[in-house]
């Protein structure tokens, strides 16, 4: 099945935690789509890394962390789930 909409919204949907990935969900895209999420996930990390946020502000920090968590913790799911099925990135 094709990604439904743009997938670097997607990708900013899973930094906000409004989607979560997990292998049940991923089986449903084609490797090439999968290949596509990847890539998005590692566009919006670099946006989110390069914000700029006051050392101070704790709030804004943690955001900004946890953000970087939830794309990260997406990647390694969607890294093991190509690895397991053997589909190339």
């Amino acid at each position: 099945m094709a990604i439904a909409g743009n997938p670097k919204k997607m990708a900013e949907d899973i930094a906000h935690g409004l989607v979560s990935l997990s292998p049940p969900a991923l089986k449903r895209y084609a490797p090439a789509d999968l290949k596509i999420i990847l890539s998005n996930l590692g566009v919006v990390q670099r946006e989110v890394r390069a914000l700029q946020v006051p050392q101070e502000d704790v709030v804004q920090l943690k955001a900004k962390n946890t953000r970087l968590t939830r794309l990260r913790q997406a990647e390694v799911v969607l890294r093991s789930f190509c690895k397991k099925y053997r589909f190339p990135l």
